[in-house]
């Protein structure tokens, strides 16, 4: 099919996908029902819950309006539930005073019972129960289930968003924009922040002096020539409608390491590692791969020492954006007017291909055949390698304490 059947095409289906269907509406009528029940406000506690549920990115786009929050209200006790996989970045911040841990249903394989993510619900509220809170933000716009969890839990204010399925457990409702995360979570605890200019919060990830080391020591083992700059590049995603040619990753690579003596580092996940010796093996020049090699303040520390980290949109970006380090993001189906890296858009490059689809704002195309979605694939390597020249030209920001 030419170009603008393929639009009309992936426009047709991912409206169909946005459609609630049998099984959404008969859960919907659910759970209205019983945000009808009468449920006993929880006694004692006075703190506030966050319930952040997402991977990397969406945690660390969080954290702006958390401090914000704490900065506001110092003597407020901030507690936030997220999954075992956030825990540690989250336990970084001084802002967060405990970090609660769950297998939220959705983010980890399924038990196979239907019934799991409600009892789940149940034995998760009677928890939050029995520690106290005052109040709730539910941080992802569409998580229905964080919502009933905080309403069966008795806590007294529950702020979200006014979707649907999340609004009849909410005592606040916000209405969801299409505007970035960061913008769209201060949103959420205004009526403690009162009103704030988005444009004067900054990501910031507290960097370990443990993991500065883990990173000075790697760097050095690379034997790397101080008067060169050392560019990361994160080429995977979580989903394969993001990922890009590794051919032309390849030709990017070799164009830095010619141009500028860049020394390339491949980071990545340890189920990411054949991605990157792929790519590593189409080019000329030498890189060397870490992928799975580093945790998350690891990552973060060699990124603070980086000039530059490139790849799909995702979590690593954000994270090399929250220690001061220009990045270039690769944006297909995810809107960038919602989760760019957060900062000076001159330090942190956009790049996309032209296609009326696009943003879809779907992410996993099942079994469709990935030729339909060329969105991140169709973007030409001479266009991040302009990019990639345009922040190599910025200044070097200081990188956070």
């Amino acid at each position: 099919m030419n170009r603008a059947e393929l639009v009309r095409r992936n426009q047709r289906l991912a409206a169909e996908r946005r459609r609630t269907g049998f099984k959404q509406r008969l859960r919907n009528h659910v759970l209205a029902g019983i945000a009808r029940l009468p449920v006993a406000r929880a006694r004692g506690g006075g703190g506030l819950l966050i319930v952040r549920p997402d991977h990397l990115g969406d945690v660390l786009l969080s954290t702006p309006a958390i401090q914000a929050l704490k900065h506001s209200h110092p003597e407020l006790r901030i507690d936030v539930l997220c999954g075992e996989w956030a825990a540690d970045v989250l336990a970084s911040y001084d802002e967060i005073d405990r970090v609660l841990t769950l297998p939220f249903p959705g983010f980890e394989r399924a038990s196979g019972s239907a019934l799991a993510p409600w009892k789940l619900a149940f034995l998760t509220a009677r928890r939050l129960r029995k520690i106290g809170y005052t109040s709730a933000v539910i941080m992802r716009p569409d998580h229905w289930w964080g919502a009933l969890v905080a309403y069966l839990a008795g806590i007294p204010q529950r702020v979200g968003y006014g979707l649907e399925n999340v609004a009849p457990f909410l005592t606040e409702a916000v209405e969801h924009q299409y505007r970035h995360a960061v913008e769209q979570n201060l949103r959420l605890v205004s009526s403690w922040t009162g009103c704030m200019d988005a444009a004067d919060l900054k990501l910031e990830f507290p960097l370990q002096p443990a993991d500065r080391e883990y990173a000075a020591g790697l760097i050095e083992s690379w034997k790397v020539d101080a008067g060169k700059p050392i560019v990361c590049i994160h080429p995977g995603a979580g989903v394969a409608s993001k990922i890009w040619r590794g051919d032309k990753w390849a030709q990017v690579a070799d164009e830095m390491a010619a141009q500028y003596g860049a020394s390339i580092i491949f980071t990545g996940t340890r189920s990411e590692a054949a991605l990157v010796d792929e790519i590593a093996a189409a080019m000329s020049a030498q890189a060397t791969s870490i992928a799975g090699a580093t945790s998350v303040g690891q990552l973060a520390a060699l990124y603070a020492r980086s000039r530059a980290v490139m790849g799909p949109d995702s979590g690593a970006l954000h994270l090399a954006a929250a220690v001061g380090t220009p990045t270039v993001a690769l944006f297909g189906p995810a809107d960038p007017l919602e989760f760019a890296p957060w900062g000076d858009r001159r330090r942190h490059e956009v790049v996309s291909a032209e296609i009326g689809c696009r943003p879809c704002r779907v992410l996993d195309w099942g079994k469709d055949n990935l030729e339909f979605h060329p969105c991140v694939r169709d973007i030409p390597a001479r266009q991040v390698m302009e990019a990639a020249r345009r922040v190599l030209s910025v200044d070097r920001q200081p990188q956070p304490a």
